[in-house]
Formats: structure tokens, C-alpha cells, sequence
């Protein structure tokens, strides 16, 4: 299993960037997959905390029926328009996928599921310092960071 403690000990700069923009919104978007296999996308928030990626789900929501049937998922923060003149300035975009571990009920909050994510991919979009270049940035476990560059 790989933890976002994982991710923060091989590319601390990289998962500070990604966590900032999770953090920088409530509320984010996770895909999960229905029963016949088509994606189900759905309001989700989200908190990092003790070395994890953590989320919920209310009793009987559709996207925690799906994830404890096939915990296959992707995560997308919030997204904003680069200001037109400013774009330099935009922070960019991050997503996460990996599988949802079921952690039992919630704890301190409304009733519902809880679950930790074991991280398969995250990815970080953003422009180069220039803004002439889409920098898309990926890590897994397995290859480590890797970047391109695209006009």
C-alpha cells in the first residue's frame, strides 16, 4: 500500500504543490466505477492527515456502494481559470488515483463510511514559468516523477 507519506518521503516539493491545491478547496471531484463499469463522478471532501489520504462517504451513497465493490477511483481537485494577463499566476491542477481501503464507519462526524487511499498515480498540471508550456507532471511507486512539456 502506498500512503500519501509515501508520496511526501520520495517527492516532497511535488506532493506539497499537489496537497496545496487539494487544500485550497472543500470541495473536490472523485470518479468511481458503477456496477456495469461506466464512471460515476461525485462531490467528495478530503483531508491529509497522519502520512494519509482520507475521504467519506454518506450511508448508502452511491460512490461508497462503488468503491466498496471495486475500489478503483480518481480524485481531481478544484479547478479555476487562469486570469487572463496572469497566467503565470495560475496554480494549476492535481489528481490522484489508487484504490479505496474501507476503514469502517466515520468516527468524528456525520454517520458514513471512511476510507484511506493506497495511491497509484498522482498528477500535477500546471504552466511552465513563462506560461508558454502545459507542464504535466506524474508519480507512481513504481517509476518515480516523471514531466512533458506540450505548447
Amino acid at each position: 500500500m502506498t500512503t500519501w507519506l509515501d508520496v511526501e518521503a520520495a517527492v516532497p516539493e511535488f506532493a506539497q504543490r499537489v496537497q496545496a491545491l487539494f487544500d485550497a478547496h472543500k470541495h473536490k471531484t472523485i470518479a468511481t466505477l458503477r456496477a456495469d463499469g461506466s464512471p460515476r463522478i461525485s462531490g467528495i471532501e478530503t483531508t491529509f492527515e497522519y502520512g494519509e489520504l482520507t475521504f467519506g462517504s454518506m450511508p448508502n451513497a452511491r460512490k461508497g456502494t462503488d468503491l466498496r465493490r471495486d475500489p478503483r477511483f480518481a480524485l481531481h481537485s478544484a479547478t479555476v481559470d487562469p486570469v487572463e494577463g496572469e497566467e503565470a499566476q495560475w496554480p494549476g491542477e492535481a489528481k490522484i488515483a489508487g484504490r479505496a481501503i474501507h476503514a469502517g464507519s466515520i468516527i468524528d462526524g456525520p454517520d458514513g463510511d471512511a476510507f484511506r487511499a493506497d495511491i497509484t498515480e498522482v498528477v500535477l498540471t500546471h504552466l511552465n514559468d513563462a506560461a508558454t508550456l502545459l507542464v504535466v507532471q506524474w508519480w507512481t511507486p513504481a517509476q518515480g516523477l516523471r514531466a512533458v512539456e506540450r505548447e
